[in-house]
């Protein structure tokens, strides 16, 4: 009998540094995948199909929406996203643990369903510092950097919604202390490892 694998959600506000932080993880532990989202906003120059995001319009989306193959999915922005529910289920029946990277709106819908999960919020130095990130980015207007600091003084007041929390100041820092959390969650004693147990047992 093998260990199932468990889900990692990574959350935090918009520009805190979510993308390469994971990036990074996975260059650095083996194991576990991150799951693609699923988004009907444009895709951006850099980006590939099926690597950052997989690009549908809305009327595929509402007919996945309708057919119940969301994981979860929220509208942020203007643009919807969503996570299919097919691969990240698979992944972990075959014992391999997945990471979501989402938004703070998508992750309390997960929660409702897979309390299982684990909830990881990706905090700023502070709210200078992520207004500085995401001017540094050059793909927001000023009512879009408004928008999105305004949200993300309200996803922070959600933090005790989750189990973990990660201050990203120094990206190495930041992908050590994440792959501390996955290292430690793999060795919890948990029911199917309590069923590996007793086949040991009656070997």
């Amino acid at each position: 009998m093998r260990r199932k694998g468990t889900l990692f959600v990574i959350c935090g506000p918009s520009g805190v540094g979510k993308g390469t932080v994971c990036k990074e993880l996975l260059k650095n532990i083996s194991g576990i995948d991150l799951s693609i989202s699923a988004t009907t906003r444009e895709i951006r120059k850099g980006e590939v199909e099926g690597v950052n995001y997989y690009f549908i319009d809305k009327d595929k989306f509402e007919e996945m929406i309708e057919n119940d193959e969301f994981l979860e999915y929220a509208q942020v922005y203007d643009n919807f996203y969503g996570t299919p529910k097919k691969y990240v289920i698979e992944q972990l029946n075959i014992g391999k643990d997945v990471i979501l990277e989402i938004d703070p709106q998508g992750a309390m819908q997960i929660k409702e369903k897979f309390k299982e999960g684990i909830f990881i919020f990706l905090l700023p130095p502070s709210m200078k510092e992520l207004k500085n990130r995401i001017i540094g980015r050059g793909r927001d207007s000023e009512d879009n950097i408004k928008k999105r600091l305004k949200c993300a003084y309200e996803e922070i007041d959600f933090i005790k919604e989750y189990d973990y929390y990660i201050i990203n100041d120094d990206l190495l820092k930041a992908v050590n202390n994440l792959a501390s959390i996955i290292k430690a969650e793999r060795c919890r004693v948990k029911e199917d490892i309590c069923e590996i147990v007793r086949k040991y047992k009656e070997e």
